[in-house]
C-alpha cells in the first residue's frame, strides 16, 4: 500500500535512477509504480515513484498513523543527500493526504458542482474548506454540500477589487489553503495575486483563446461555424490565460447544433477537463518544466 510519493526534477545525468532507489532501499522502502522523463529540449530529468514500507508488501490495512510519519521522516532522511548531489527540486508527499483546496467561482456553477461531488464521493483527494464568489447566486449549492460559501463582491468602486483580494489572501492563510481552483471565476487577478501562489492556482477556460473572447464565445464560436469546442486547464500566472496548461479536450460539434447547444457541450468539458487537471495536482502527477507541464498519468 503506497504511503509517499517522491517528485523530482533536476539537470539530466547518469547514475539519477540508481541513485533514488538506492535511498529508497536504504530508508527501508519498496517502490510501487516508478515514472520518469527527460527532456531532450531543456536537459532536465523528472521523476515521480511511489513508495511503501519494504516490510508490508500486499498489507491490506492501512500503517498507523504514527508509523507513515516515521517511515517519511526516514525517507526524507534518506533522499537528502541524493537530491543534494543532483541538484534536485524534490518533495515527498504523505499519499493519503487530501489537499485543503479553495475553490473561486461566479456565475456558473457546473465545474463547482462536479469538483464538489467528486471530492464528496472520494475520486477527488481534496479537502474543501471555502467557497470564494464574487456573486451569490451558488450559495445554496455551497450549503447542499455543507462548504463555508464566502460572498467576496468585486465592483466598480475604486478599492474594491485590492479588497477582495486581500480578503482572499486572508482566507487563504486562515484556512490553511494549499491549493486555490478559479471554476470559472469570471474576474481578473492582479499580477501580485497570481505570483503569490506559483504552481498552486488552476483555472479552467474555453480552448478558443485567443479567438472569441469576452462574452458568449460559444455563441460566437457557432456563428462561425466552429466544429470542436474544448476547454483549457492550466496554472494561473500574471499573463493573462498563458500559465502552464495541464489537461486539454475536445469535443465534436456540427451544423446541426444551436448555440445553446455548443455551450452545454462546452460546459461539459470544462468539468472533465478541471477536474482531472486538479486530481492530477493532488496526486503529484505534475511537475512544472519552464512554461510547460510533465504530467505523469
Amino acid at each position: 500500500m503506497t504511503t509517499h510519493v517522491l517528485t523530482l526534477s533536476c539537470p539530466d545525468t547518469p547514475g539519477i535512477v540508481h541513485a533514488v532507489t538506492g535511498a529508497i532501499v536504504d530508508a527501508g522502502g519498496n517502490i510501487t509504480s516508478s515514472q520518469q522523463f527527460e527532456d531532450p529540449g531543456t536537459g532536465t530529468f523528472f521523476m515521480r515513484v511511489a513508495v511503501a514500507p519494504a516490510s508490508r508488501p500486499g498489507a491490506a490495512a492501512p500503517l498507523p498513523d504514527a508509523d507513515v510519519s516515521a517511515f517519511g521522516a526516514g525517507f526524507r532522511s534518506a533522499v537528502e543527500p541524493v537530491a543534494q548531489k543532483f541538484g534536485m527540486s524534490w518533495q515527498v508527499h504523505q499519499s493519503a493526504r487530501k489537499t485543503r483546496t479553495l475553490i473561486m467561482v461566479s456565475l456558473g456553477g457546473h465545474c463547482l458542482n462536479d469538483l464538489l461531488f467528486r471530492a464528496r464521493n472520494g475520486s477527488l483527494p481534496i479537502d474543501v474548506p471555502a467557497i470564494v464568489s464574487n456573486h451569490t447566486a451558488l450559495a445554496p449549492l455551497a450549503e447542499f454540500y455543507g462548504v463555508p460559501f464566502h460572498h467576496v463582491p468585486v465592483t466598480k468602486e475604486p478599492g474594491s477589487k485590492e479588497a477582495a483580494e486581500a480578503r482572499l489572501r486572508g482566507l487563504v492563510s486562515e484556512l490553511d489553503v494549499e491549493l486555490v481552483v478559479l471554476a470559472r471565476y469570471m474576474q481578473v487577478l492582479s499580477d501580485e495575486m497570481c505570483g503569490s501562489m506559483p504552481g498552486r492556482m488552476i483555472n479552467i477556460h474555453h480552448s478558443f483563446l485567443p479567438s472569441f473572447k469576452g462574452a458568449k464565445p460559444y455563441h460566437q464560436a457557432h456563428r462561425r461555424g466552429v466544429k470542436l469546442v474544448g476547454a483549457t486547464a492550466h496554472y494561473v500566472t500574471p499573463d493573462l490565460d498563458e500559465g502552464p496548461i495541464i489537461e486539454q479536450d475536445v469535443l465534436r460539434v456540427d451544423h446541426a447544433m444551436s448555440a445553446e447547444d455548443f455551450a452545454a457541450a462546452g460546459r461539459d468539458v470544462e468539468a472533465q477537463v478541471l477536474s482531472r487537471a486538479v486530481r492530477w495536482h493532488t496526486e503529484h502527477r505534475v511537475l512544472l518544466n519552464a512554461a510547460s507541464t510533465v504530467v505523469f498519468r
